[in-house]
């Protein structure tokens, strides 16, 4: 259920599966030629050349010539509008708003689609109907929309078991379990996804049957439930290898390489990335081999090897300016950043990330913009500019509440408690931090709740309060220990020596 860009190969499946109606393949010797010359030609000659033009288009598309496929599928339909051909009018329709799907333009396959279906309506073609609401459900949550999703992925699942489609009724429970896996609803993600692979499996959709089961892996992975995550993520691996799909293997290996990285086992999670790496540059998938530098980056980070971890993400940066994929350079102009954050150099973590929030500010990822300024502003802290700290915590916090992004709201009232600590403004410093606190105890998010009570227990130390400081810094240290967080155990237990010495009780202190 990793949330991934859609690639040529996905394209060309998805157009498959969703655009109305089938692309019509006219051998050669069906063609007539017409002079150029003629004034004017039959209807039957015209529908001719408009279904060799969709057809063209789907050609161009698969040897990644996005342009001449859009003009071919405009000029089809210019065609199939002329002589009055609801049903090519669709086909043509449905593929430019799948085409512009891929490129990032959700408001004109937004358009495109939105006609489709209309055209779906009016001949009273339900199937079609209910792909073009699962294309729209698609488009809404490539836009963040996750609640327009849903309601199309609804309708397209209506009309689905109304027509007895299988295959798109297994689609449509794929579409609600990817919608409710992002909002975090895992118990209704697993639900249908869980339908979706038993349809897939009924039907014998060897292909669905590994993504649904990818994508319970994913979601087990996320509750922490790792023997689950393991267990599905090794199925998809083993059918991945009997269909011989290639890349589906590579997600496999990846997911499994996150798996055991959460365990702390790197080197198991370095030799799956390093397998899913190969196969990526075997099979020329660059966005994968994006993908599979950036987790050994990461892995690379963890193990303290920071030349390491830069040498991946330089690499996985040149890949994404290659192949364009904007939110990829951000995402890994923001690694290069932490990775230079951990060797202390603030000056470079400020270039890139300087570099990242302008690519995030360029594509509208305002959440990633907002997590660019938190990083900012931890740089400036880093180098007691707590002014700058600040301010860019401030920026921060104002997205966050703009797009109700409870977590990062928590994390930047935190960061501002942080730094009114460091100016001796205590009464700033336990304003925020409280606030934080609350959201992290609302949204259950235990690391940051401990580190909320963490940093209350040495404001009111600071002010002389050791009842309180050491109040609030034993729940840290339950916090710490119940979660396994042994960093956070050893400054909880650090904190609370500090706070028993200044009250003179030196044994405790010890």
């Amino acid at each position: 259920m990793k949330l991934q860009k859609i690639g040529l190969s996905a394209l060309i499946s998805i157009l498959a599966a969703l655009t109305v109606g089938e692309f019509r393949f006219i051998p050669n010797s069906q063609f007539k030629i017409i002079n150029s010359q003629a004034l004017a030609q039959t209807q039957a000659q015209r529908k001719v050349e408009a279904d060799r033009l969709l057809d063209q288009g789907r050609q161009q598309l698969q040897i990644s010539q996005f342009q001449a496929a859009l003009e071919s599928w405009q000029q089809a339909l210019i065609i199939y509008r002329e002589i009055k051909d609801r049903q090519g009018e669709g086909w043509a329709l449905g593929s430019l708003g799948i085409a512009y799907l891929s490129l990032r333009d959700y408001a004109k396959a937004i358009e495109y689609t939105q006609q489709v279906l209309a055209i779906a309506r009016e001949i009273k073609d339900r199937e079609s109907e209910g792909k073009s609401l699962g294309s729209l459900g698609l488009a809404y949550f490539s836009l963040g929309d996750y609640a327009k999703a849903i309601e199309y992925a609804q309708q397209w699942l209506a009309i689905a078991r109304e027509i007895k489609d299988r295959e798109s009724e297994g689609k449509a429970l794929g579409s609600l379990g990817n919608a409710y896996f992002v909002l975090r609803d895992y118990a209704k993600a697993i639900e249908y996804t869980q339908q979706w692979l038993a349809i897939a499996r009924e039907i014998k959709d060897r292909q669905s049957e590994g993504k649904a089961l990818g994508s319970l892996g994913n979601a087990y992975f996320v509750l922490r439930d790792y023997a689950k995550a393991i267990e599905y993520t090794q199925q998809q691996l083993a059918l991945a290898r009997e269909i011989k799909d290639r890349q589906s293997e590579g997600k496999a290996l990846g997911n499994l390489a996150n798996i055991y990285f959460s365990f702390g086992d790197y080197a198991k999670a370095i030799e799956y990335q390093q397998q899913w790496l190969a196969i990526a540059r075997e099979i020329k998938h660059r966005q994968g081999e994006g993908w599979a530098l950036r987790d050994l980056a990461l892995a690379y980070r963890f193990l303290g090897d920071y030349a390491k971890a830069i040498e991946y993400s330089q690499q996985w940066l040149a890949i994404a300016r290659e192949i364009k994929h904007r939110q990829g350079e951000g995402w890994a102009l923001r690694d290069l950043a932490l990775a230079y954050r951990f060797l202390g150099d603030y000056a470079k973590v400020i270039e890139y990330t300087q570099q990242q929030l302008a690519i995030d500010r360029e594509i509208k990822d305002r959440q990633s913009e907002g997590k660019a300024l938190g990083n900012l502003g931890n740089a400036y802290f880093s180098l007691r500019d707590y002014a700058k700290a600040i301010e860019y915590q401030q920026q921060w916090l104002t997205i966050a509440r703009e797009i109700k992004d409870r977590q990062s709201q928590g994390a930047a009232l935190g960061n501002l408690g942080i730094a009114y600590l460091s100016l001796g403004d205590y009464a700033k410093a336990i304003e925020y931090t409280q606030q934080g606190l609350a959201i992290a105890r609302e949204i259950k998010h235990r690391q940051s709740e401990g580190k909320a009570l963490g940093s209350l227990g040495i404001a009111y130390r600071n002010l002389g309060d050791y009842a309180k400081a050491i109040e609030y810094t034993q729940q840290w240290l339950a916090i710490a220990r119940e979660i396994k967080d042994r960093q956070s155990e050893g400054k909880a237990l650090g904190s609370l020596g500090i706070a028993y010495r200044n009250l003179g009780d030196y044994a405790k202190a010890i």
